[in-house]
């Protein structure tokens, strides 16, 4: 007997722009999702901050996220698991998301 209780396997497509002001998305070009980082492109870093970031965009843990493919360039594959593509389309467009929007909430 089998069950859905978990979903397919999910991928994003996305373009890395490091040192950036704050993290953020920056919306989709061309069907890619384009992701500002604050941290720099070194020895790994922007990488760890951008599975931090969107897990915390995408609700998911960090451990559902998985770089597939541009593990070294800006362009980038990640896998999500547990969400399904329409999932992830949903919870990427519902609202504008930065690293800073918490804090303006908890100032409001």
């Amino acid at each position: 007997m089998t069950t859905n209780s978990q979903k397919d396997t999910g991928l994003l497509q996305l373009r890395v722009h490091p040192n950036a002001r704050r993290n953020e998305i920056a919306g989709f070009t061309d069907a890619v999702l384009q992701v500002k980082i604050a941290a720099p492109p070194v020895k790994g870093k922007a990488n760890k901050e951008l599975v931090a970031f969107l897990s915390k965009v995408l609700r998911v843990s960090q451990g559902s996220l998985t770089i597939i493919k541009g593990h070294t360039s800006r362009n980038k594959v990640i896998a999500i698991d547990s969400l399904s593509q329409e999932d992830i389309i949903k919870r990427l467009t519902t609202k504008p998301s930065s690293s800073s929007d918490a804090t303006k909430q908890s100032k409001g």
